[in-house]
């Protein structure tokens, strides 16, 4: 045996299974770190479980109901940027199918109706940013940047002159049941949307572990050309992804309609930086081939426990640099743990 080779050959396992360790926990890890400092840093004021506290009952409530919008976008964007691409044009088709299914609630359409059109309108804008990608060949950033143009257009021309958005008013007001969905409890003080947004959470991680899908998607998104030799139809599996993503954009605009109580053409605006953000937080490479939904999920939790924790503890113009600061640090660790793979 070679003296070059001793190296190798008596290194310890240790620290490569504190690198796995940390490269698969890691966002558990600052879950945790989110959680106690922000339990901690009112303590003098208030009890840790007391109102003011942030391991509040009515406090916990709030995050996870806000969270749901976000929540239902992160699995799908996940997969579909495992695969290889992206969406910017999310936060629009969210706003779009939020005023779709607001213009139909006021109008008296029954609320399974209204839903599952607005559902099939997110797949369908889903579909066209496959089309353009898939078909016309064009790159996923420049075709999706202009459908974002071209959905918020379309949800700005749905709104009447002389209002802001769709709701009630002297003439038509909303049905009685179109808070419910984002804002009444069903199970443990969360709404339906919570739980509608879980549930899609839930079908992604098996779709991912146990399907075709996400073995598919991340072999397109690792080698597309490989995978192609290997049988897989690369197209028709980004063209289903970008409808499921169109699918998951229609739900998240429901919630954010319901919770509102009105359909918004402005209240996507920016979500598709906060999933993008959401996703390379749970550690899913921005050039494909590696991500997990249940990661993207937990990272969708730290983002709004951030963004509400500070709420009452440092001013609004830090609370921007502060979340910014953390973010960057935790992709940063990710990023630096993930760069070393342990020998197998």
């Amino acid at each position: 045996m070679s003296q070059a080779a001793l190296p190798h050959s008596t290194k310890s396992p240790q620290g490569s299974r504190v690198a796995r360790f940390l490269r698969n926990y890691y966002i558990y890890l600052v879950l945790m770190a989110v959680v106690v400092v922000m339990s901690i840093a009112n303590l003098d004021r208030f009890d840790l479980f007391e109102r003011g506290n942030f391991l509040n009952r009515n406090n916990i409530i709030n995050i996870l109901r806000v969270s749901a919008p976000l929540i239902t976008l992160a699995g799908a964007f996940t997969l579909l940027m495992v695969s290889g691409h992206i969406d910017l044009s999310i936060g629009s088709a969210m706003s779009l199918c939020g005023v779709v299914y607001a213009m139909l609630a006021i109008h008296g359409v029954p609320f399974p109706v209204a839903f599952a059109l607005a559902v099939a309108l997110g797949m369908g804008l889903g579909a066209i940013n496959g089309f353009l990608v898939v078909r016309l060949r064009i790159t996923p950033v420049i075709a999706t940047l202009i459908t974002l143009s071209l959905y918020k257009g379309v949800a700005l021309l749905l709104v009447e002159d002389g209002v802001s958005a769709i709701k009630s008013g002297d003439v038509l007001s909303m049905p009685g049941w179109f808070n419910a969905y984002g804002r009444d409890a069903v199970l443990f003080g969360l709404p339906m949307a919570f739980w509608v947004a879980v549930l899609v959470t839930v079908v992604l991680i098996v779709a991912q572990n146990r399907t075709l899908l996400g073995k598919y998607a991340a072999a397109t998104g690792g080698n597309p050309t490989a995978a192609k030799l290997s049988g897989v139809r690369t197209g028709e599996l980004v063209f289903l992804l970008y409808v499921i993503v169109g699918g998951t954009a229609a739900l998240a605009g429901i919630a954010r309609s319901s919770f509102m109580s009105l359909g918004d053409p402005l209240s996507g605006d920016g979500t598709e930086l906060a999933v993008i953000l959401v996703v390379l937080l749970g550690g899913t490479a921005f050039s494909g081939g590696e991500g997990r939904v249940m990661r993207s999920f937990v990272a969708a939790l730290i983002i709004m426990a951030l963004t509400i924790g500070m709420l009452t503890m440092i001013p609004a113009y830090f609370q921007t640099l502060v979340l910014g600061a953390t973010l960057l640090g935790a992709a940063a660790s990710n990023h630096l743990v993930s760069r070393r793979k342990p020998p197998s």
